[in-house]
């Protein structure tokens, strides 16, 4: 008897961390989209498409064998970002953005209110989040938006 009621109190106390950490999460996206004027859905979306919802991910951009830059947590901040949140004292390292998710989801959300006010609220300028603004990329934000489309529609119950 002590057995099972001692595995019980596992699983119970295991289910509450995860529904806090979810309820936590989602305060992270809540908080981050009504900071910015950004959806939090859509901010989920980013970050499913992103990282997979992977708070410890390290995303690698390369060019054959060559690595370009890397990528950080949930909403896989590029490292080029790194030196102005240093000096802007919202960073110490490049491990914080993996440690502190809510962290993470805050810069994603700044810099994609960046580029809306950069270049407007379309889809096109949303695929600047992870294709950046060169003419010849063009292609590959629409491709990037797509995703983002089709996983924001599926949040929030609709098909793409």
């Amino acid at each position: 008897m002590w057995f099972s009621f001692k595995h019980a109190l596992l699983c119970v106390a295991f289910a509450g961390a995860m529904l806090s950490s979810v309820t936590a999460q989602a305060f992270c996206f809540n908080e981050a989209g009504a900071r910015y004027r950004v959806d939090p859905l859509l901010l989920r979306a980013i970050a499913r498409v992103e990282s997979g919802m992977k708070p410890g991910i390290i995303g690698k951009n390369m060019d054959g064998k060559k690595l370009l830059s890397r990528d950080f947590g949930l909403m896989q901040i590029n490292e080029r970002q790194i030196p102005q949140l240093r000096a802007m004292g919202i960073l110490n390292s490049e491990q914080d953005l993996l440690d502190n998710p809510c962290l993470n989801v805050q810069i994603g959300a700044w810099i994609l209110a960046k580029h809306l006010q950069q270049c407007g609220v379309n889809w096109e300028c949303l695929g600047s989040y992870n294709a950046g603004f060169a003419k010849g990329n063009s292609p590959r934000r629409m491709i990037y938006a797509r995703k983002i489309y089709a996983m924001y529609m599926a949040s929030r119950g609709g098909g793409s």
